[in-house]
């Protein structure tokens, strides 16, 4: 076998739009893991929001591992042991929450539980919940409440005014910071020693498993870094045109199986 460790976003490329995993895709990876292929799943969410597919796709039976908040925290999917975690200065993390209350975003923090907010109608909150099967508390302010060292701050944007809110943010944040967009309405915060390129370097150092024995998949901003660092790159055909050129390969879109149709042509899988 060519590669040894499949890497996967979720959303927009592992799964469809309706939020599962198809029967094929599933059917591929079971078989990529009987062969001795190890699954890491690479998420913006928090490690709960990775649980689902990680059950569907057996992982805890076959050695795989979780990769959420984009590489700030790395754990086995058998036995929850923490690989790698970082996080962020509690007292920057309130500097950048205070900035934000002058910005058109909703701040949405975790500590690896439940989110906290300070509306829980504002946008997006109610299905960033739903999408990782976590409850949300309400506090009056984020910055004074702030009790823990979050790995990121996660934001939903109206989608036409995201990209001039990134510039903005960008412009004004800590040097030991980035922001990043994951989706058509959400940026992240996070420290810019975090991305999914690093925690796949990481993996493979525990692993001992040479980048080049790595095929990712991806479709989103944030997914570019670990697409450039495994040995191949598959941009979704769903994927923005920064993410494909950045990729080695372009397979069919999330709606269509194309993490299997890929594996099938690059690593003779399914």
């Amino acid at each position: 076998m060519k590669y040894k460790l499949i890497a996967m976003d979720l959303d927009g490329t592992l799964n469809n739009d309706e939020k599962c995993i198809t029967e094929e895709t599933k059917r591929t990876l079971i078989l990529a893991q009987e062969q001795g292929v190890r699954l890491v799943l690479a998420s913006a969410r928090p490690s709960p929001g990775l649980y689902k597919e990680r059950d569907i796709l057996s992982m805890q039976q076959y050695g795989g591992i979780l990769m959420s908040y984009n590489g700030g925290r790395i754990v086995r999917a058998d036995t929850g042991e923490v690989l790698s975690e970082t996080v962020m200065d509690r007292e920057v993390t309130r500097y950048v929450l205070r900035m934000l209350e002058k910005l058109p975003v909703t701040p949405i923090l975790d500590d690896g539980v439940q989110f906290y907010v300070t509306d829980k109608t504002g946008f997006k909150v109610q299905y960033e919940c739903q999408n990782n099967r976590m409850t949300c508390s309400e506090v009056p302010n984020l910055a004074q409440w702030l009790p823990f060292e979050p790995v990121k701050i996660l934001m939903s944007v109206q989608p036409a005014e995201l990209p001039q809110v990134q510039e903005q943010i960008a412009k004004k944040l800590p040097e030991e910071l980035q922001v990043v967009q994951t989706a058509p309405f959400y940026l992240e915060i996070i420290p810019k020693s975090i991305h999914k390129g690093q925690g796949i370097l990481e993996i493979c150092s525990v692993l001992q498993i040479s980048p080049p024995e790595v095929i990712a998949f991806g479709d989103a901003q944030n997914d570019i870094p670990m697409l450039r660092s495994a040995g191949m790159g598959v941009a979704m055909g769903n994927a923005s045109d920064a993410v494909k050129a950045s990729a080695d390969y372009v397979t069919l879109s999330n709606n269509c199986d194309g993490i299997a149709a890929a594996l099938h042509h690059l690593a003779g899988i399914g």
